[in-house]
């Protein structure tokens, strides 16, 4: 199998994930037993505010057709009754840039980005909605994979030389005590420590966002109110990443090559260094790469606890308020995200090793 057939293959599997994922979500939020236009108009609204509710977000249809038009909304390849604004698959082009590709009759082909629809709360578009909050998200995921990676691999690499040792013991100990708790409880242990007893010392919030407003209205970076929850975070991949550095380190010193370069003489540092730890990185780095999408769903609790305002503390708000919209386009894009990164990996691991491009 060549690398094209390889890309290929990977690429129509990602490609069926996402409709599985899109259909499996649209499945879950649509046949709750919520009347969505009521939860958005309150209780008290009468009945014909309500139907104008329905229409707007095509609630008065068939599931099965919302299913399709859904399909249609997030596909950047749809038809499109352009010229009939009473049309579902109408699309309004002040709030969705399109380029019509063909017309057949009074369908249309049309080339456009991929329409989430509109909140149910604040009639905001959804991917705008999403967008404010993604960088804040990103953020956090970034700096926390950042960090795993280099503690990780720094203890990872010194367990490994001190094999046995009181040291290497210790870190076993550790890494498997961060592997076993959940991220959220890890928030709130530091939050309380380190953002309560200890604030007076350390300046550190119990809550806050990335970003604030300042008098003047513009937005400012607090980094202050990363630290805990990129800490909280990163734990999990910290003691994940040590551990899978170690071993691969200790099948690596054990190899000839190895044995070979301490005979010629070569100092310690640059066996571990530029021999040793540079072969044993095949595995740290594909688990590294796939960490990151993993990152952003732990990112929701976290979010939580904090009150850090990105995707995940959106999405949990959005979901008390029956806002379906913002919920199925904040997962779908997390699924994305990780289809691509598993889609990245495997590149990544074909080129780190061919072998996986010829086993297919």
């Amino acid at each position: 199998m060549n690398i094209f057939s390889f890309v290929f293959k990977r690429l129509l599997n990602g490609i069926l994930v996402m409709i599985g994922v899109v259909f499996i979500i649209f499945m879950l939020f649509n046949v709750l037993p919520v009347n969505s236009a009521r939860m958005t108009l309150g209780q008290r609204a009468d009945q014909a505010s309500v139907e104008a509710i329905e229409r707007e977000f095509r609630l008065n249809l068939p599931w099965y057709s919302r299913l399709v038009l859904y399909f249609n909304d997030i596909s950047p390849v749809s038809f499109n009754k352009l010229s009939d604004p009473s049309s579902p698959t109408w699309l309004d082009e002040t709030e969705i840039s399109y380029t019509k590709v063909l017309t057949i009759g009074e369908t249309s082909l049309v080339l456009k980005a991929p329409y989430l629809g509109k909140s149910f709360q604040t009639r905001r578009k959804v991917s705008e909605i999403l967008g404010e909050k993604i960088y804040p998200t990103a953020v956090l995921a970034l700096s926390a994979m950042a960090l795993a990676s280099f503690i990780g691999i720094i203890m990872g690499v010194f367990a490994a030389i001190k094999q046995y040792s009181f040291w290497d013991n210790s870190i076993l100990v550790l890494s498997t005590f961060g592997i076993s708790q959940p991220a959220y409880f890890s928030g709130i242990i530091l939050a309380m420590i380190f953002g309560y007893y200890l604030s007076d010392i350390t300046g550190l919030n119990v809550r806050g966002s990335l970003t604030d407003v300042d008098i003047m209205g513009d937005t400012i970076y607090v980094w202050k109110n990363l630290w805990l929850p990129m800490i909280a975070l990163g734990i999990r991949p910290i003691s994940i990443i040590t551990q899978l550095t170690r071993s691969a380190m200790l099948d690596v010193l054990n190899q000839d090559f190895i044995r070979t370069a301490n005979a010629k003489g070569l100092s310690r540092a640059k066996v571990i260094f530029k021999h040793a730890l540079r072969n044993a990185m095949n595995p740290v780095v594909t688990s590294i790469s796939g960490w990151f999408a993993a990152l952003l769903t732990g990112a929701f609790f976290i979010e939580k606890v904090f009150d850090y305002k990105g995707l995940g503390l959106q999405t949990i708000e959005s979901l008390l308020t029956f806002d379906f919209p913002v919920v199925m386009g904040s997962v779908l894009f997390v699924a994305f995200i990780f289809v691509i990164m598993n889609m990245l990996t495997d590149l990544l691991y074909s080129v780190l090793d061919p072998r996986v491009v010829i086993k297919g």
